[in-house]
């Protein structure tokens, strides 16, 4: 029997909003549309969340030329407000994010497992992308 190590990379970055701004654009399906993309060539079309445990999130993502396109959705395994997030998605890997709030900022920690399609650093690239667009949407809507 063999076992597999779980390679975990985790992202971060500070939003210079309250937490519970952030926690509000972080999760609410109509601001996911919003940042939900690594790059200016793609979008989210859609996002949907039940935002509890045993809950499920679906967000569309795609090229806006058309040319691909995916879903990334999971089930909440946990959901502490303004405080922590943890997540299965689709693949069965587990991502958490944590919000620590002081005042008027919010330190966004978010790790997940990677996959093993993709180089570890393009995977990190890809989510860090992700995270830094949230970063400039929350404080132009802060």
């Amino acid at each position: 029997m063999s076992t597999t190590e779980k390679t975990l990379v985790t992202i971060e970055a500070v939003v210079n909003a309250p937490v519970e701004k952030v926690w509000e654009l972080w999760n609410n399906p109509k601001h996911v549309t919003q940042w939900n993309h690594a790059s200016d060539d793609w979008h989210s079309p859609s996002a949907e969340n039940d935002l509890r445990v045993g809950g499920t999130f679906l967000y569309r993502m795609e090229a806006k030329d058309g040319s691909f396109g995916f879903d990334f959705g999971g089930t909440y395994d946990d959901v502490t407000p303004n405080k922590r997030l943890a997540y299965t998605i689709g693949d069965g890997r587990k991502v958490e994010v944590l919000f620590d709030g002081h005042g008027n900022s919010t330190k966004i920690t978010s790790t997940f497992e990677a996959e093993n399609q993709n180089p570890v650093e393009m995977q990190r690239g890809g989510w860090q992308a992700i995270l830094d667009n949230f970063k400039k949407y929350a404080e132009s809507a802060a």
